[in-house]
């Protein structure tokens, strides 16, 4: 029987049973939590209108379907945008509290990706952006992708396989162990914190790049900037140390970050690319509009030191 064809209030359980997958879906092919809860709600008025008998896999439809809403909104983004897109664009974080799991469980975890990540596929056209996230971070076989795209699956492969060198030849380079993650995070802060520019320019790496985005109504030296190079970044740091002093580390996607606070508002949400031990690039979002929205982990599982 047709999922569709069950009554309202057990197709609604089967839709919530998905919920969360569609919302990772969404977010890795939007990059913002708003529009990815708008995305999800789409798919759920879809479902409804939906004929009896049109679905045999609910989830492999839902998802098919997601992808095919957040391509409608890529590509009405990419129709508005009369420049490229602003290199100091920074996707909205997912902050968790740090985990208390062991090692091995973190591994297990596959439900994040990195910001890093969400800022170079930022930079795909939106039909390499369906084909990357459907294929290649949720394992959608190429013939289930083609008929959204409108492409042969040779060609949806052709799409997905340009991306992915995209992916790897722009992202930073980065160490997966989260405890050196931490530890060239805890420098920098309290680097920050005390004002130590050389401690800084150590943990940094000399072509570390800064992308920090306040969002369109903050100027001057809040405003947002793209910076590389080490010393200009450890200069930009020094600059604002005063968030540095009740910093609290959380997760920031699939990696540590930190809240910075200031007048008891958040005031800025940092997360960083760890390679050997320095850090190769910062990704700070400072637009109070976006921050407002943000849920924080309680006090007690995050960290003040």
């Amino acid at each position: 029987m047709s999922a569709v064809g069950e009554d309202g209030e057990l197709l609604a359980r089967s839709f919530e049973e998905h919920r969360a997958h569609l919302k990772a879906v969404a977010y890795r092919m939007l990059g913002s939590l708003a529009e990815a809860e708008d995305a999800v709600q789409e798919a759920w008025l879809r479902l409804g209108r939906a004929e009896p008998g049109e679905i045999d896999n609910l989830g492999g439809w839902l998802t098919t379907v997601t992808g095919r809403i957040c391509l409608d909104l890529l590509r009405s983004r990419t129709a508005r945008r009369e420049q490229p897109m602003d290199d100091t664009f920074v996707p909205d974080p997912v902050i968790r509290p740090l985990s208390r799991v062991d090692p091995e469980q973190e591994a297990l975890e596959a439900d994040s990706v990195g910001i890093a990540l969400l800022v170079v596929m930022e930079t795909l056209d939106p039909d390499e952006r369906l084909a990357f996230v459907l294929h290649d971070l949720f394992a959608v076989p190429f013939d289930d992708i083609a008929p959204v795209l409108e492409r042969t699956p040779a060609a949806t492969r052709q799409l997905a396989s340009r991306a992915r060198r995209r992916v790897r030849d722009t992202a930073p380079p980065s160490d997966p162990d989260t405890a050196r993650q931490r530890e060239a995070l805890d420098a920098f802060r309290a680097a920050a914190r005390t004002g130590d520019f050389e401690a800084l320019l150590a943990v940094l790496h000399p072509d570390v790049v800064l992308r920090a985005d306040a969002g369109a109504l903050v100027q001057g030296l809040a405003g947002s900037k793209r910076l590389q190079g080490a010393r200009r970044v450890a200069e930009s740091a020094m600059l604002f140390s005063r968030y540095n002093a009740t910093a609290r580390m959380v997760l920031v996607n699939d990696a540590p970050g930190l809240v910075g606070v200031a007048d008891g508002r958040v005031g800025s949400v940092l997360t960083a690319t760890v390679h050997e031990g320095r850090i190769t690039a910062l990704y700070i979002l400072a637009d109070p509009e976006r921050l407002e929205g943000l849920v924080l982990p309680d006090d007690e599982d995050s960290d003040h030191a």
